[in-house]
């Protein structure tokens, strides 16, 4: 049997589930296919960005901050702390927390506006038509006048130094470090790049940058670029280069 649907969007990050909920707003018969699951196997909406991107990276931004402020920064103040120490393991709880109140927002959201969320990976055919493997392996195929391909991005691949996992992660594991590493090599001085750097700097490793291009933030102004290397209030990384 095949649904059809006025518009499908593939992709719940904030593109695609921002898209779906104002199309079903404009009452158009919406649904939106997702394919990340929960360590359970559960859906879930939010897509990179919520799950393994910028919301728990602020999340550990902020709780990094909260940490540096209360070691190093308070005595400008006049207040003196001694023995601060850090819970690895809450500070990870509380990441994980406020992703999944977050996600679930989304959920509770495409349900008042009428979006149906299909969980499973969708592939674009002929005909203003989508395949739909959902999560159990069942293939489905839906019918839309519009299709939105919102499908977002993974870490790029660099064939000398394979994520295995244990010594080198991607941007995903390293949101879940459980100790605070001695040394820390960061390949790409993005803004993701920067955020974990940051953040791991922040609870006490040495972090090195290592950047191809001459200058990091490359895709951000010049301006912002320019000024986050040279104001860097906490110390927060060894800067090297990487040419080649």
């Amino acid at each position: 049997m095949t649904e059809n649907y006025d518009v499908v969007i593939v992709g719940s990050g904030p593109a695609g589930y921002v898209a779906a909920i104002r199309a079903a707003q404009l009452g158009l018969k919406t649904a939106c296919i997702e394919k990340w699951k929960t360590d359970a196997g559960k859906g879930v909406n939010g897509g990179t960005c919520l799950n393994v991107g910028c919301i728990p990276s602020k999340a550990l931004l902020d709780s990094s901050y909260k940490y540096h402020e209360a070691k190093d920064a308070l005595g400008v103040h006049g207040i003196s702390t001694e023995g601060v120490t850090i819970d690895i393991a809450a500070m990870l709880d509380r990441k994980n927390k406020i992703i999944d109140q977050l996600t679930g927002g989304i959920s509770g959201l495409f349900k008042a506006n009428g979006v149906t969320a299909l969980y499973g990976t969708g592939k674009l055919l002929a005909g203003k038509k989508v395949e739909l493997t959902d999560n159990d392996g069942v293939v489905s195929i839906i019918e839309a006048a519009n299709v939105i391909l919102a499908s977002g991005s993974i870490p790029i691949a660099i064939p000398v130094a394979a994520v295995d996992g244990d010594l080198i992660l991607d941007s995903t594991g390293a949101l879940e470090i459980g100790a605070v590493p001695k040394r820390l090599g960061v390949i790409g001085a993005g803004v993701i790049g920067l955020e974990l750097g940051s953040v791991w700097n922040r609870l006490g490793s040495e972090v090195v940058l290592l950047e191809a291009m001459d200058e990091f933030l490359a895709i951000m102004d010049k301006g912002i670029a320019k000024n986050r290397r040279r104001y860097s209030p906490s110390r927060d990384w060894i800067f090297a280069l990487e040419h080649g």
